[in-house]
């Protein structure tokens, strides 16, 4: 396998994700695109972003999907567990955003192709030296026995940690104004939806593109 690209917090930024695709010199038939989650939710353009990542999913299968926690809080959402933090935390946006854009099916503005999208996302990927993960690691215990609240919430205990990493994190979920750089970690949300860029790391080669 060639170079990884990894994509930070899109948040319903269409416009900075097309820019920033623009930007990255991705080989497609070595390299591998992957994105870190958060796709929706505060950003006006959820429906969009989802529609553009579901084009680049049928052309290269190869990309890697990871979910976030404002997926964890959609999915709360259309259970009807939890609505109101959902609503408060940036859904508003989405489905608005869905509601311009999609037809109602049986009263569900969302497509199926959407649902299955968000249904198939992973929790984390992995490679020979590195994890991807939305928020982060509780350190000392193995990837199978991660708790999903902790890979799609986990902030200070994973980023204060003092105990170095056996493999590099890289991790989105906390916003940074750069991309945040550790001999174990890169936190590459840099707060695209509060007007900042949105940003992707190249590795191995810890290259930043931004848009």
């Amino acid at each position: 396998m060639g170079r990884i690209f990894a994509i930070g917090d899109i948040h319903g930024c269409y416009d900075k994700l097309c820019a920033l695709l623009d930007k990255i010199p991705i080989d497609w038939s070595c390299d591998r695109l992957l994105f870190i989650g958060d796709y929706i939710d505060r950003g006006p353009n959820a429906f969009d972003v989802v529609e553009h990542l579901l084009k680049i999913q049928a052309r290269h299968p190869q990309t890697v999907f990871l979910k976030g926690n404002h997926e964890e809080m959609l999915a709360g959402y259309l259970s009807g567990r939890d609505r109101m933090s959902y609503l408060y935390n940036g859904g508003r946006q989405t489905l608005d955003s869905y509601l311009r854009r999609a037809a109602s099916s049986a009263g569900q503005p969302i497509p199926p192709e959407h649902l299955r999208f968000f249904k198939g996302l992973a929790l984390y990927h992995e490679t020979a030296d590195t994890i991807f993960v939305h928020a982060g690691l509780r350190h000392g215990l193995p990837l199978n026995r991660q708790s999903p609240d902790d890979l799609l919430w986990i902030r200070e205990k994973f980023i204060n940690c003092p105990e170095p990493y056996e493999k590099r994190v890289v991790f989105g979920h906390t916003p940074f104004e750069d991309p945040w750089v550790q001999p174990d970690k890169i936190g590459i949300d840099t707060g695209a939806v509060y007007g900042n860029q949105l940003t992707c790391v190249q590795l191995p080669e810890v290259v930043f593109f931004q848009a």
